[in-house]
């Protein structure tokens, strides 16, 4: 008999999962170039067509199971085929992060990649849906039907917060540095006096290290104005003058008031540089938004984690704040 906690897990889990997939599947009629369901599964070595097909049939099963407290057999055994599939797949991603870590094509300090994660919800899914049986069914009291209903939603709207903090952590905390044609680093508070922030002056310091170790010949800062006279970028400019980079390498975006606008105006920018490769400074908990607002943009940029001095006092507020906007971001092609 399995409890009636894991079968709610089970489907919380499909919910989530399924309204993602359908989710990045409908987005992706409005921004054909961009695939996020990349971040849960990596389907590029089959043909497109066929790899949204197969995500359509499981977001369509999975919703299907997680909605139904007395699935029919037949939904039973083809939620259970295709989470079997997504678990292999999820497996072999995680693989390929381990040798990538094992070549030391790049470095983190969580060494768990969210597909990990992943396979184990779809293992458990899996076997929720073959162990499930007519003793399972739902009771008809009425206070057994609320709970079948609401405890996967709440399973459900656990996955929504907790999957943009898992993201900040497996992915942000994740340095995929590699040789580039460009750096570009995202702007932070500048004091009155002209000063960078500590943020501000974690991520110069992290892209003058990239630059200085041969990673790139370019920086391409980008920020809106200050807190006094001194823009951003300014701050930004004279900080890595100091530390002994050449003013001729050093590029200006001064029209990034913020995120999505700095993506766009370092596209245009990085096109006309004929750049190839670009490698991007910001945050951890930065890095997920800003590698979607690329993507979604034609640029499939390298992220590397600014080096913190020590831990932000703001961060919390900040993750928090990138939850929100993360999933923002993933609706915006619906809007």
């Amino acid at each position: 008999m399995i409890p009636r906690a894991k079968i709610s897990a089970a489907r919380g889990l499909a919910l989530f999962i399924g309204g993602f997939l359908l989710l990045n599947l409908v987005g992706a009629l409005r921004s054909p170039e961009f695939d996020a369901n990349l971040w849960l599964l990596d389907l590029r070595w089959i043909p497109h067509w066929l790899g949204q097909a197969f995500l359509l049939g499981s977001a369509l099963f999975l919703l299907a199971f997680g909605l139904r407290a007395t699935p029919s057999l037949w939904l039973r055994l083809l939620t259970a085929t295709f989470s079997l599939l997504l678990m292999c797949i999820a497996l072999t991603n995680t693989a390929q992060f381990y040798v990538l870590l094992a070549r030391h094509a790049l470095t983190t300090v969580i060494p768990i990649p969210l597909s990990l994660f992943f396979s184990i919800a779809f293992g458990l899914i899996a076997v929720v849906s073959f162990g499930r049986s007519p003793q399972f069914r739902a009771s008809s009291a009425p206070r057994a039907v609320i709970r079948d209903f609401v405890r996967p939603l709440l399973v459900c709207a656990a996955c929504i917060l907790l999957f943009p903090l898992a993201q900040m952590f497996c992915f942000g905390k994740t340095d995929y540095r590699r040789p580039a044609d460009v750096i570009v680093v995202f702007g932070a508070s500048a004091y009155a006096d002209g000063r960078p922030s500590d943020a501000l002056a974690d991520r110069v310091r992290t892209a003058c290290r990239l630059y200085q170790q041969g990673y790139a010949t370019k920086l391409l800062f980008s920020g809106g104005p200050g807190d006094g006279a001194v823009h951003e970028t300014e701050a930004m400019k004279r900080m890595a003058l100091r530390l002994g980079i050449k003013e001729e390498d050093i590029f200006l975006d001064k029209a990034g008031l913020n995120t999505q606008a700095t993506v766009n105006n370092t596209s245009r920018l990085l096109k006309n540089m004929h750049a190839g490769r670009v490698l991007v400074v910001s945050h951890f908990y930065h890095l997920p938004r800003i590698k979607l607002a690329y993507q979604r943009a034609g640029w499939d940029v390298f992220t590397v984690p600014a080096r913190e001095s020590y831990v932000l006092r703001q961060t919390p507020f900040n993750m928090a704040r990138e939850v929100v906007a993360l999933w923002v971001y993933y609706l915006r092609p619906l809007a």
